[in-house]
């Protein structure tokens, strides 16, 4: 089952960006992004996935700690793991991933 809808946020990476390439060589970059809460002090953490040459952009330019802008679709994936339990997470698919390089 997958619930997708448009979220957009703004944080900080809390470690270096994750590049892969696929079996066909499409990059592929996984981000792990805390965003603080304007009520209280506490962080939320997404992870974003990035494709194609957005990806390794993300991975040459980041770092942890980087500020980040992220566009994306945020999906509930559910599976089974090997000992047939059922797990689910969140992730966004990035669409656009801003940030500066300072």
């Amino acid at each position: 089952m997958s619930i997708d809808k448009i979220e957009i946020f703004l944080g900080r990476l809390g470690r270096k960006p994750d590049l892969r390439y696929t079996s066909k060589r499409e990059a592929v970059c996984y981000l792990s992004v805390a965003v603080n809460s304007f009520n209280e002090n506490l962080s939320t953490w997404k992870r974003v996935v990035v494709w194609g040459k957005q990806a390794e952009l993300c991975s040459l330019y980041l770092k942890k700690g980087s500020e980040v802008f992220v566009q994306g679709l945020n999906s509930i994936r559910q599976f089974e793991d090997q000992s047939g339990n059922r797990k689910s997470f969140e992730e966004i698919k990035a669409k656009v991933v801003g940030f500066t390089n300072v």
